[in-house]
């Protein structure tokens, strides 16, 4: 676990030069970038979601695109086209910002159903296919979309579908009061989130992060573990304040998901407080809530802490 270990003590160093706390939103961050997942981040406007993910590409020398959605955003304003070149009578592709190593996708559940459906193949297969012929992506796409969620005029929620695709649903909540004392103290000394040049993040190889994603990936699972993740994901779909439970593809994904949470803790086996860790944000994105549960003040999370602790711990 050498270059997990480094690189975690790495990002964790490196990316407190410009955020102030937000310690989970960090590790969850690096947790979907060393299974090649995706992340869902959902916060109030303001609390470094953006800031933070500019960093991770920093951090791992990505190439990053930005797109603002809008409920006018079309398929080829992400995905690209072939234009046509007057002057030699040719077609030449055109690269929308899909076309990159990290995507951040700015208030995603603004972009309308078709845009979104755009995205399922490139986060699913890591390629665009355009007028019929492929290209595939680098092994490091990666997207991280943002979404407000206390906003609904104007907005399209994302499908199930499209939901299941995310590897992590990152709740960010607000700082603490000295953290805020010292994000003010920060900017008051000249800091600015529009120049991150001046903050000086040391950046890693490509080649660290493909050894830290192998180490994840030679993580120990013993068939006990296997069991004890799969009764966590089956139990959701016959709970009683579920409508929809989570899918054969979230099991594969909380094992990943643990898997680099044994990493981060510099083991190369896993235990169960590994899957623990990682059922909620694996989850709470996968399940649907019962009207009248939701009527009773439940949600997601509070449920899957119940589904949790009904199971059996494996010795």
């Amino acid at each position: 676990m050498q270059t997990v270990s480094r690189v975690l003590s790495h990002g964790r160093t490196e990316l407190a030069k410009v955020i102030i706390g937000q310690e989970e939103l960090i590790t969850q961050c690096l947790i979907t970038i060393l299974c090649q997942g995706h992340a869902l981040v959902e916060g109030v406007p303001g609390i470094a979601k953006t800031l933070a993910i500019k960093c991770i590409a920093r951090l791992f020398d990505l190439e990053f695109r930005r797109v603002q959605c809008t409920s006018d955003l079309m398929p080829a304003d992400i995905i690209g086209s072939n234009v046509l070149n007057l002057s030699t009578s040719t077609f030449s592709l055109h690269r929308g910002p899909l076309f990159t190593d990290l995507l951040l996708a700015d208030e995603v559940n603004r972009m309308p159903p078709r845009t979104q459906a755009a995205l399922l193949e490139s986060m699913e297969e890591r390629q665009i296919t355009i007028d019929g012929v492929t290209h595939p992506l680098t092994s490091f796409f990666t997207v991280f979309a943002t979404q407000n969620p206390v906003e609904f005029e104007g907005t399209y929620p994302l499908p199930e579908a499209q939901l299941d695709r995310f590897l992590l649903k990152i709740k960010v909540g607000y700082p603490e009061s000295d953290q805020e004392i010292a994000i003010l103290e920060n900017h008051h000394q000249g800091f600015s989130m529009h120049n991150l040049e001046k903050a000086g993040i040391t950046a890693m190889s490509n080649e660290d992060l493909a050894a830290a994603r192998a180490e994840v990936r030679a993580i120990r699972v013993e068939p006990a573990l296997f069991r004890y993740i799969v009764q966590i994901v089956r139990r959701t779909r016959d709970w009683p304040s579920f409508a929809l439970g989570a899918s054969p593809r979230a099991a594969v994904s909380l094992m990943m998901a643990a898997k680099a949470c044994a990493a981060l803790e510099e083991r190369d086996y896993l235990i169960p407080d590994d899957v623990k860790a990682a059922s909620l944000p694996v989850l709470r994105h996968r399940v649907m809530m019962k009207p009248e549960a939701e009527l009773e003040g439940l949600d997601s999370d509070q449920v899957l802490k119940e589904i949790i602790g009904s199971v059996e711990v494996p010795r």
